[in-house]
Protein backbone atom coordinates (compact mmCIF):
# COMPACT_ATOMS: atom_id res chain seq x y z
CA UNK A 1 0.00 0.00 0.00
CA UNK A 2 1.82 3.33 -0.69
CA UNK A 3 1.54 6.10 1.91
CA UNK A 4 -0.28 9.36 2.43
CA UNK A 5 2.46 11.68 2.95
CA UNK A 6 2.01 14.49 4.88
CA UNK A 7 3.36 18.06 4.02
CA UNK A 8 3.63 21.90 4.64
CA UNK A 9 2.70 24.61 2.15
CA UNK A 10 2.50 27.96 2.47
CA UNK A 11 -0.77 29.87 2.98
CA UNK A 12 -0.92 30.74 -0.20
CA UNK A 13 -0.85 27.74 -2.31
CA UNK A 14 -2.47 26.79 -5.23
CA UNK A 15 -3.07 23.46 -7.32
CA UNK A 16 -3.27 25.31 -10.01
CA UNK A 17 -0.57 27.87 -10.81
CA UNK A 18 -0.61 30.06 -13.37
CA UNK A 19 3.28 29.70 -14.35
CA UNK A 20 2.16 25.68 -14.97
CA UNK A 21 4.85 24.89 -12.50
CA UNK A 22 5.36 23.31 -8.96
CA UNK A 23 8.70 23.59 -6.71
CA UNK A 24 8.77 20.22 -4.17
CA UNK A 25 10.96 20.47 -1.73
CA UNK A 26 12.19 16.81 -0.48
CA UNK A 27 14.45 16.82 2.88
CA UNK A 28 16.74 14.82 3.69
CA UNK A 29 17.40 11.43 6.10
CA UNK A 30 16.30 12.36 9.70
CA UNK A 31 14.68 15.81 8.84
CA UNK A 32 10.84 17.25 8.27
CA UNK A 33 9.01 18.83 6.20
CA UNK A 34 9.72 22.09 7.60
CA UNK A 35 13.29 22.13 7.25
CA UNK A 36 14.02 23.03 3.42
CA UNK A 37 11.09 25.28 3.59
CA UNK A 38 13.35 28.07 4.58
CA UNK A 39 14.56 27.64 0.94
CA UNK A 40 11.49 29.17 -0.49
CA UNK A 41 12.46 32.95 0.36
CA UNK A 42 16.41 31.79 0.31
CA UNK A 43 15.82 31.33 -3.75
CA UNK A 44 12.96 34.02 -4.11
CA UNK A 45 10.56 30.89 -5.54
CA UNK A 46 7.72 32.74 -7.00
CA UNK A 47 6.22 29.88 -7.76
CA UNK A 48 4.02 27.42 -5.80
CA UNK A 49 5.40 25.25 -3.72
CA UNK A 50 5.24 22.51 -1.28
CA UNK A 51 7.76 21.02 0.93
CA UNK A 52 7.17 17.24 1.80
CA UNK A 53 7.75 14.39 4.90
CA UNK A 54 9.07 11.40 3.48
CA UNK A 55 7.56 8.16 4.40
CA UNK A 56 9.30 6.56 6.92
CA UNK A 57 9.45 7.74 10.92
CA UNK A 58 12.73 7.73 12.44
CA UNK A 59 11.43 9.30 16.24
CA UNK A 60 12.01 12.78 17.60
CA UNK A 61 10.23 14.59 14.37
CA UNK A 62 12.76 12.99 12.03
CA UNK A 63 11.73 10.82 8.65
CA UNK A 64 13.72 9.23 5.92
CA UNK A 65 12.73 8.53 2.43
CA UNK A 66 14.20 4.79 2.78
CA UNK A 67 16.21 3.27 5.87
CA UNK A 68 20.22 3.11 4.96
CA UNK A 69 21.04 -0.48 4.48
CA UNK A 70 24.87 -0.27 2.76
CA UNK A 71 25.71 4.13 2.45
CA UNK A 72 25.88 5.35 -0.69
CA UNK A 73 24.23 1.70 -2.54
CA UNK A 74 20.53 2.18 -1.05
CA UNK A 75 17.92 -0.88 -2.30
CA UNK A 76 15.69 -0.30 -5.03
CA UNK A 77 12.74 -1.24 -3.43
CA UNK A 78 12.70 0.92 -0.90
CA UNK A 79 13.13 4.10 -2.93
CA UNK A 80 10.82 2.87 -6.07
CA UNK A 81 7.68 3.08 -3.12
CA UNK A 82 9.12 6.30 -1.68
CA UNK A 83 9.06 7.76 -5.42
CA UNK A 84 5.51 6.16 -5.89
CA UNK A 85 4.60 8.03 -2.56
CA UNK A 86 5.57 11.34 -3.99
CA UNK A 87 4.01 10.55 -7.39
CA UNK A 88 0.55 9.64 -4.99
CA UNK A 89 1.11 13.06 -3.23
CA UNK A 90 1.12 14.92 -6.76
CA UNK A 91 -1.46 13.55 -8.73
CA UNK A 92 -3.87 14.12 -5.60
CA UNK A 93 -2.52 17.48 -5.00
CA UNK A 94 -1.35 19.13 -8.29
CA UNK A 95 -3.00 20.32 -11.36
CA UNK A 96 -2.52 17.60 -14.11
CA UNK A 97 -0.93 20.09 -16.70
CA UNK A 98 1.50 21.53 -13.49
CA UNK A 99 5.18 20.64 -14.38
CA UNK A 100 6.97 19.17 -11.19
CA UNK A 101 9.89 21.16 -10.06
CA UNK A 102 12.45 18.99 -7.51
CA UNK A 103 14.33 20.26 -5.22
CA UNK A 104 15.80 17.96 -2.96
CA UNK A 105 18.89 17.74 -0.49
CA UNK A 106 20.65 14.22 0.44
CA UNK A 107 18.53 11.46 0.19
CA UNK A 108 15.73 13.84 -1.18
CA UNK A 109 18.24 14.94 -3.69
CA UNK A 110 18.27 10.95 -4.91
CA UNK A 111 13.84 11.36 -4.35
CA UNK A 112 14.35 14.74 -7.12
CA UNK A 113 16.50 12.26 -9.61
CA UNK A 114 13.85 9.10 -9.18
CA UNK A 115 10.95 12.06 -9.85
CA UNK A 116 12.81 12.69 -13.33
CA UNK A 117 13.82 9.15 -13.94
CA UNK A 118 10.20 7.75 -13.27
CA UNK A 119 7.89 10.74 -15.53
CA UNK A 120 10.65 13.11 -17.09
CA UNK A 121 8.18 14.40 -19.05
CA UNK A 122 6.69 15.84 -15.80
CA UNK A 123 9.66 17.22 -14.23
CA UNK A 124 11.41 19.91 -14.86
CA UNK A 125 14.75 21.62 -13.96
CA UNK A 126 15.69 19.18 -10.91
CA UNK A 127 18.13 20.43 -8.49
CA UNK A 128 19.79 17.62 -6.67
CA UNK A 129 22.07 19.54 -3.23
CA UNK A 130 24.45 16.94 -1.64
CA UNK A 131 22.23 14.46 -3.23
CA UNK A 132 23.02 11.10 -5.64
CA UNK A 133 21.67 8.41 -8.11
CA UNK A 134 19.94 4.95 -7.42
CA UNK A 135 22.09 2.36 -8.92
CA UNK A 136 18.64 0.43 -10.67
CA UNK A 137 17.76 1.24 -14.25
CA UNK A 138 14.56 3.35 -14.17
CA UNK A 139 11.45 3.41 -16.58
CA UNK A 140 12.87 7.18 -18.00
CA UNK A 141 16.20 6.57 -18.27
CA UNK A 142 15.89 5.89 -22.83
CA UNK A 143 14.03 9.14 -22.76
CA UNK A 144 16.00 10.92 -20.82
CA UNK A 145 18.94 9.56 -23.03
CA UNK A 146 17.52 11.20 -25.76
CA UNK A 147 16.28 14.68 -24.48
CA UNK A 148 18.83 15.42 -22.01
CA UNK A 149 17.02 17.80 -19.92
CA UNK A 150 18.57 20.04 -17.74
CA UNK A 151 19.52 19.09 -14.21
CA UNK A 152 21.09 21.03 -11.51
CA UNK A 153 23.75 18.98 -9.38
CA UNK A 154 25.82 20.56 -6.50
CA UNK A 155 27.64 19.46 -3.43
CA UNK A 156 30.25 20.22 -0.96
CA UNK A 157 33.93 19.22 -1.74
CA UNK A 158 34.21 18.74 1.82
CA UNK A 159 31.11 16.65 1.89
CA UNK A 160 31.85 13.18 3.97
CA UNK A 161 28.04 12.12 4.04
CA UNK A 162 27.36 10.94 0.94
CA UNK A 163 29.69 7.67 -0.04
CA UNK A 164 32.50 8.13 -2.47
CA UNK A 165 30.58 5.04 -4.53
CA UNK A 166 27.51 7.08 -4.56
CA UNK A 167 29.53 10.07 -5.86
CA UNK A 168 31.03 8.12 -8.78
CA UNK A 169 27.82 6.05 -10.07
CA UNK A 170 26.24 9.83 -10.26
CA UNK A 171 29.21 11.17 -12.31
CA UNK A 172 28.80 8.42 -14.32
CA UNK A 173 24.90 8.68 -14.73
CA UNK A 174 24.10 12.24 -15.19
CA UNK A 175 25.81 13.58 -18.03
CA UNK A 176 24.57 10.75 -20.51
CA UNK A 177 21.18 11.52 -19.37
CA UNK A 178 20.85 14.86 -18.95
CA UNK A 179 22.40 18.27 -19.36
CA UNK A 180 24.54 18.65 -16.26
CA UNK A 181 25.27 21.73 -14.48
CA UNK A 182 26.95 20.49 -12.05
CA UNK A 183 29.01 22.46 -8.66
CA UNK A 184 31.70 21.63 -6.40
CA UNK A 185 31.97 24.10 -3.75
CA UNK A 186 35.21 24.30 -2.55
CA UNK A 187 35.41 24.10 1.77
CA UNK A 188 31.31 23.40 2.04
CA UNK A 189 30.31 19.88 3.80
CA UNK A 190 27.12 17.99 4.14
CA UNK A 191 25.11 21.31 3.69
CA UNK A 192 23.87 24.24 1.66
CA UNK A 193 25.69 27.94 1.42
CA UNK A 194 24.72 31.25 -0.23
CA UNK A 195 27.13 30.58 -3.31
CA UNK A 196 25.01 27.21 -3.73
CA UNK A 197 21.94 28.91 -3.51
CA UNK A 198 22.94 31.68 -5.98
CA UNK A 199 23.72 29.22 -8.64
CA UNK A 200 20.32 27.83 -8.14
CA UNK A 201 18.09 30.76 -8.32
CA UNK A 202 20.07 31.41 -12.10
CA UNK A 203 19.52 27.75 -12.67
CA UNK A 204 15.56 28.02 -11.86
CA UNK A 205 15.49 31.18 -13.92
CA UNK A 206 17.41 30.03 -17.43
CA UNK A 207 15.55 26.61 -17.08
CA UNK A 208 11.84 27.77 -15.64
CA UNK A 209 11.77 31.22 -16.56
CA UNK A 210 12.96 34.99 -15.18
CA UNK A 211 9.67 34.98 -13.21
CA UNK A 212 10.12 31.86 -11.25
CA UNK A 213 12.40 33.52 -9.07
CA UNK A 214 13.29 36.90 -7.70
CA UNK A 215 16.82 38.47 -8.05
CA UNK A 216 18.14 35.68 -9.83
Amino acid sequence: MTPTLRDFRPPDWTAEPAPGAVVLLLHGFGSHEHDLASLAPALGLNLPWASLRAPIELGNGGAAWFQITTPGVPDAGPVEQATDAVWAWVEDNVDPGARIVPIGFSQGGLMATQLLRTRPERVLAPVVLGGFVLGAPQPGDDALRAALPALFWGRGAQDRVIAPVAIARTTEFLPGHTSLVERVYPGLAHSINNSELDDVRGFLAAEVGAAAVVGA
